[in-house]
């Protein structure tokens, strides 16, 4: 079977997670923070956090943001339902935008007027769909313009570049970043996920509110050993000598438990050794794809646009499946029969039952409908040979005929 995404995995990813079950603490130990660096150093951020998954970060995200009862979130309608779900983890309400027809992220014009029409937006929310980024630099200044947090939803688009040449990530133009490491993602650590910022305050808060919002054995956060006047962070419980005390702890604020494995740590300090080789090989069939595809007249590639700035986490096509007499579910039928893995990303969030109970209409997302209907994912991972893709070309254009 040829799927439609996979992680790979070499000798030396097996390896570092061997060591760390031979030598290792499996959880709370030195290969967290190293992967945090490897990450923040990679993007070009100041600071990483690392969760236990991309929902995880999408929901610290919007509370370290402030984001409230009564206050709006704005993101895209075509994305996974984490994205719109972390404004419900925190009160707010989502606001879904429709997409832009060539990009499909965010609808720029939509977005303004969203945020035009609501007094109080908490965050903005842009999807870099299939690792295609959105303009964030214009998005910055709706931003501002609305006192709203900005929060990239970056999890296909590790690797992916700014129109600057920037890596996205680095937070030059907004408040947060989010990554995803499930399997197939740019790289893999089992389930994971990533939160990269240059605000040191975020960063500490990250912190705690990651391990159930307890502070222990580090006098950087505040609370523990602090001489400030203030009562509320004047303790003295954990200080004994003008030491810490080697048990204390205490529990600072309402957490949770989101954080990763030293298990997962390792396997993705791995992979990151890789993700150079892995775009590469991504870039090379995209460009095969897109060639093959060209002049067909019921095939159209799509992002053909930011070719040179995506992270290719996906090879999405669209299909005019009335023309060629199949629906889309006949057609994946025939190309698994063939052994060829496919899929859909994604059912609009207005068009989910739980969206469409709270008020939401796919009727009003007339692009996101349009697009949804024709598209589909096809096979994209660098263990994918030019003699599988070669088979996968040919099957896909046999049946649009």
């Amino acid at each position: 079977m040829i799927p439609y995404g996979k992680h790979f995995l070499d000798q030396d990813d097996i390896d570092a997670v061997v060591d760390v079950l031979k030598n290792g603490a499996l959880t709370q130990g030195p290969k967290v923070a190293e992967f945090e660096r490897s990450i923040a150093k990679y993007t070009g951020a100041k600071f990483a956090v690392a969760v236990s998954s991309g929902t995880a970060a999408l929901h610290l995200s919007c509370l370290v943001s402030g984001v409230n009862f009564g206050d709006k979130v704005v993101t895209s309608a075509n994305t996974f339902v984490a994205s719109a779900n972390c404004a419900l983890y925190v009160g707010a309400e989502p606001q879904v935008v429709d997409i832009d027809q060539a990009t499909l992220n965010i609808d720029l014009n939509l977005l303004e007027k969203a945020c035009e029409q609501h007094s109080s937006i908490g965050a903005i929310i842009p999807v870099h769909f299939a690792g295609s980024p959105c303009d964030m630099e214009y998005i910055r200044r709706i931003a501002n313009k609305n006192k709203a947090f900005l929060i990239e939803d970056a999890s296909h688009a590790l690797g992916a570049r700014y129109d600057n040449g920037h890596k996205v990530g680095n937070c030059e133009f907004s408040d947060l970043t989010v990554f995803s490491f499930h399997p197939v993602k740019g790289i893999a650590s089992g389930e994971g996920g990533m939160i990269t910022t240059n605000n040191s305050y975020l960063y500490k808060k990250l912190l705690l509110l990651r391990s159930h919002g307890i502070c222990k054995g580090n006098f950087d956060l505040p609370g523990i050993g602090d001489n400030s006047d203030d009562e509320l962070v004047n303790k003295k419980e954990g200080i004994e000598n003008n030491e810490l005390k080697l048990w204390y702890y205490e529990m600072q604020m309402l957490g949770y438990n989101y954080r990763i494995t030293d298990i997962q740590a390792a396997l993705a300090i791995s992979q990151m050794k890789k993700i150079d080789m892995f775009l590469e090989r991504r870039r090379d069939i995209v460009s095969r794809y897109d060639k093959a595809f060209k002049f067909c007249q019921n095939i159209q590639p799509t992002q053909i646009r930011s070719r040179d700035f995506s992270s290719h986490h996906l090879y999405v096509i669209r299909v005019k499946f009335k023309n060629i007499r199949l629906t889309r579910n006949q057609f994946m039928l025939k190309l698994r029969e063939k052994g060829i893995g496919t899929q859909v990303h994604y059912i609009p969030i207005p068009m989910q039952p739980y969206y469409e109970a709270m008020g939401l209409s796919i009727g009003d997302y007339p692009v996101s409908k349009a697009i949804y209907e024709e598209l589909l994912s096809i096979p994209i991972y660098y263990e994918l040979t030019d003699e599988m893709q070669d088979f996968v070309i040919s099957a896909i254009l046999t049946l649009a005929e």
